[in-house]
């Protein structure tokens, strides 16, 4: 075949191949920018959960979502650093901020094997910091604050 027996231009058929392109990119677009958006969900989900449960007043269970071991009663002497007494001063009515009646994640970013989170809690305009890890899915308190803004 040389360049004068060339095939008949298709329109149809160009204009298939165009369009398929388009909706490639912009399924590709799509993917990105929700992955991208979130990324951070399972984790913030984690929390709510955990938060959650504290506002329901029922530590046993948010304990057992801090440390991700629901038989943590089974084996208390694993958790003796943060042991659940420690736990209900730091979560319980007796806490900095009182009785927990709501939360709300302001901030949250991946920061090396685990996603620190700023919570507002009752409102409260300077956040709380914790962290959960991705491997364990342990949720803790972080040692590094995230900028917020004024």
């Amino acid at each position: 075949m040389t360049l004068l027996d060339a095939p008949k231009y298709n329109a149809s058929r160009a204009r298939v191949i165009r369009n398929s392109i388009i909706a490639g990119v912009i399924a590709i677009v799509v993917i990105a920018a929700s992955t991208w958006w979130f990324w951070n969900w399972p984790e913030e989900h984690r929390v709510n959960n955990f938060l959650s449960t504290v506002e329901a007043k029922d530590f046993n269970k948010a304990y057992a979502l801090w440390n991700n071991d629901p038989d943590w009663q089974q084996h208390p002497d694993r958790y003796k650093l943060y042991d659940f007494n420690q736990f209900q001063k730091d979560w319980g009515p007796s806490s900095d901020y009182g009785v927990i009646r709501s939360h709300q994640i302001s901030i949250s970013k991946t920061v090396g094997n685990g996603v620190v989170m700023g919570v507002n809690i009752n409102g409260g305009k300077t956040p709380l910091f914790l962290r959960v890890d991705h491997k364990t899915k342990q949720i803790g308190f972080s040692p590094m604050e995230l900028y917020v803004g004024p």
